[in-house]
């Protein structure tokens, strides 16, 4: 069984902003892997089919960022999916915006989400995909800016990233994390 997790904000508010980028990452796959978000449990919302012999989950939590940990947990404990077994998708300031990198452990580096799912988990080893949003320039917030929307200019390379962690989502369910990390880093 593979899991595969978008992190974001759940409402008409939030979509499209930089904070919910593996929301978007999560519909690309939706559509691609035909995998329909037609569940309601898990304090999420989720779909999953057999892809290769292999059962492939996808959810976007519901909690709002800083819970995300506790929909990931549940749903996890429900299937025994096992840590090694799930990737997590979210916005990463240190990254330039269209970047990504596959990491397989780490600090939350200051994102809530991921230290939701830390605290949840009980460790720091899990794959992830981090999609560069950039940091803010100006002086603005930095809640004001992951909760802001991408530039015109941006829009492109975020569609671009979107379907790179996608890809790499699809390799993985195929080949070791690993293998997928060395392709895409």
């Amino acid at each position: 069984m593979k899991l595969i997790v978008g992190l974001g904000n759940p409402g008409k508010q939030y979509e499209h902003t930089r904070h919910n980028i593996g929301f978007e990452v999560i519909d690309a796959l939706s559509e691609r892997m035909q995998i329909p978000l037609d569940q309601a449990k898990f304090k999420g919302i989720y779909g999953f089919r057999v892809i290769d012999g292999e059962k492939v989950f996808l959810l976007k939590p519901l909690t709002y960022m800083n819970l995300s940990g506790e929909s990931i947990v549940a749903l996890m404990n429900y299937y025994q999916i096992n840590e090694e077994d799930l990737v997590v998708i979210y916005d990463d300031l240190d990254l330039p915006v269209g970047k990504i990198r596959l990491r397989q452990k780490g600090s939350a580096g200051g994102h809530n989400g991921i230290k939701s799912i830390i605290s949840h988990l009980g460790i720091n080893e899990f794959n992830r995909i981090r999609v560069g949003i950039n940091r803010p320039s100006n002086g603005m917030s930095i809640v004001d800016y992951v909760l802001g929307r991408f530039s015109k200019e941006e829009t492109e390379e975020v569609k671009i990233a979107v379907d790179k962690s996608a890809e790499a989502c699809e390799d993985w369910i195929k080949k070791p994390f690993l293998q997928v990390m060395n392709t895409y880093n």
